[in-house]
């Protein structure tokens, strides 16, 4: 094995000092005062990394992992974004300079292999894949502001920057290797970690023993900054059973890995060595930072950093959080730049308690999802009710009693009944102001209450938890008008019409704040709402979580024509034609039964 030099010489600053070969390297990063993380060092290596910037004026930069282009998107991939769409269009709502980037990891050995088995080339390949990523972004009303390609030529000229500062660190060495290697997690596995027949525990696949001449570099050199960095920052790696994992790793002993390949041709080259190329985790992983360069500027590193490094938030799969929690920083280290600020790996998702794959036939496809039930219902259920962190089971049957009660009923409802009521009784014309309406009404303390409980939950990444806080806004309001039945005091003349009127109009502005505070959720279903209340997409684009304050729905505002904004699913069944009948029968019941309450 190849000897390697154990020194690390930081070029980007140097300071005063006696000795010319004496070099402290400080690198200063913008990070959250309410999160510092802090860099360390041993005293060996004299390096030190300073982030006691208090300053919080850059951008909100959040990612998804740059998604792997072997096989279209599925379910998985589906999940990781539209959780990252609602936490970046929360952040919009409140202010925040928002970076949402995603993006897709085209090189490796799947890569080549996944093109060659469809009689295509690999970049073919790629721009295929990836455009599928897009295109079902856009059906989930995914609000990206980078989309990321690793064989985009700027991202080439970044990794290959980036390689050649952790060269110049003394981090990178060249050295055989022999080690049992799993192909579809592109990683050398330890032996102890492995199930029956050297199988990977992730893919149930055995791994194959392969011995290459690579580059590594030198992880082991950053053990005790990772443990530092872990325990003195316990928000770093969430939620915290993540971080007892990572420090779990961490602690076992770090060893040094392949950063290249000389089997695999569809990749980067190493800029030292044409005969290998980069290995695909170092190379995609900064796709995070050169998704941060704008179009026509120069690619370089020093650009990409400014433009809003270090990220806010890695989204990330529990799959990935390995290369995310430790490999990733301790690179970041070694060319001298600031790590993330912290890193969130959620769980996985079943299928009526099994795992999916295409070998058991229950797999998920998020396209099919989408078009049978339309994007708003596809991004509540999967955020409202998988507990962000943890993993999370769909069942159609499930998925389709969850849409209904909540968001064709609780909400949709609510809001069509009382609009209809405003229809017949004030010409769709709000009759007082919503402040005025709701002077010393304890409604609007619990409606006012509960909003910024859901911002606080936003605010904390549980999104499961901001949808509930918002859905008991509208279980509020159905107690409240079916309390106040005010279809009676309408019929009592003068003497209730003012008072049904003002319950109409309170009940309005509750469904307005829905509107906004569910709209990271359900962008679609919001702005309907939004609409059917009598404002236009302008005004809604122009909302941010302020709007949330009671007192949006002002005297002589004129609301739309009522129309459902959410259609109840309804469950297709086979039956026989007595069956069939039956069921007709049943239908035109509960149509009489819901004529007959919205007249009420």
């Amino acid at each position: 094995m190849a000897c390697r030099v154990q020194y690390s010489v930081q070029n980007s600053l140097r300071l005063f000092s006696s000795s010319p070969n004496l070099y402290i390297s400080l690198n200063f990063s913008t990070i959250s005062s309410r999160n510092p993380i802090k860099h360390f060092t041993s005293p060996n290596y004299g390096a030190l990394y300073c982030t006691c910037s208090t300053n919080t004026s850059g951008p909100f930069v959040l990612t998804t992992p740059l998604y792997y282009v072997n096989a279209p998107p599925h379910m998985g991939s589906a999940y990781t974004t539209i959780a990252a769409d609602s936490i970046a269009r929360f952040q919009r709502l409140v202010g925040k300079k928002v970076v949402f980037i995603t993006g897709t990891d085209e090189h490796g050995e799947k890569i080549a292999s996944a093109a060659a088995a469809n009689n295509s080339c690999p970049i073919e390949h790629c721009d295929t894949i990836s455009q599928s990523y897009k295109a079902l972004w856009g059906e989930l009303d995914i609000a990206y502001d980078k989309f990321i390609r690793t064989t985009d030529p700027h991202h080439e000229a970044i990794v290959k920057e980036f390689y050649s500062k952790v060269l110049a660190s003394g981090d990178i060495y060249r050295a055989d290797y022999e080690g049992l290697y799993c192909v579809n997690c592109e990683e050398y596995k330890d032996e102890k970690e492995l199930l029956e027949n050297n199988c990977c525990p992730m893919h149930l696949k055995p791994c194959v023993r392969r011995k290459e001449d690579n580059y590594f570099f030198a992880l082991s050199k950053y053990q005790k900054r990772l443990e530092e960095i872990l325990a003195e920052n316990p928000n770093f790696v969430q939620p915290s059973f993540r971080l007892n994992e990572v420090q779990g790793w961490v602690k076992s002993g770090l060893r040094d890995f392949s950063i290249s390949r000389a089997s695999v041709d569809w990749g980067i080259p190493v800029p030292t060595d044409v005969n290998q190329t980069i290995y695909v985790w170092f190379d995609a992983l900064l796709g995070y930072i050169s998704a941060l360069l704008e179009d026509k500027k120069q690619p370089n590193l020093q650009t990409a950093v400014s433009s809003g490094w270090p990220a806010s938030l890695h989204l990330i799969g529990k799959d990935i959080l390995r290369f995310h929690a430790v490999y990733w920083p301790a690179m970041l280290m070694s060319a001298g730049l600031s790590i993330p600020k912290q890193v969130f790996g959620h769980g996985f998702l079943t299928k009526d308690g099994l795992k999916m794959g295409k070998s058991l036939g229950n797999t998920l496809e998020p396209t099919d999802l989408v078009h049978r039930f339309g994007p708003d219902a596809v991004r509540y259920f999967f955020v409202k009710e998988v507990e962000f962190g943890n993993d999370g089971d769909y069942s159609e049957d499930r998925f389709i009693n969850i849409i209904n009660a909540h968001l064709a009923n609780t909400i949709g409802n609510l809001l069509n009944r009382t609009l209809g009521l405003l229809r017949k009784n004030c010409q769709s014309t709000v009759a007082v102001d919503s402040t005025i309406a709701a002077e010393g009404n304890a409604f609007r303390d619990t409606v006012e209450k509960l909003v910024e409980k859901a911002r606080q939950h936003y605010e904390k990444l549980e999104l499961s938890s901001a949808c509930e806080a918002v859905l008991e806004i509208g279980n509020a309001g159905n107690v409240y008008i079916d309390e106040k039945a005010p279809w009676s005091l309408f019929k009592k003349g003068q003497a209730g019409f003012q008072t049904a009127a003002k319950d109409l109009v309170i009940v309005l502005e509750a469904m307005r704040i829905v509107a906004i505070a569910l709209s990271p959720v359900t962008p679609s279903l919001s702005l309907r709402i939004y609409m059917q209340l009598g404002f236009s997409e302008d005004h809604f684009s122009a909302v941010t979580w302020n709007d949330t304050r009671w007192g949006g729905l002002k005297h002589g505002q004129i609301t739309a024509e009522p129309k459902p904004v959410f259609a109840r699913i309804e469950i297709q069944t086979e039956e026989t034609n007595s069956g069939a009948e039956m069921k007709k029968t049943t239908k035109k019941m509960e149509k009489q039964k819901t004529k007959k309450a919205a007249e009420a």
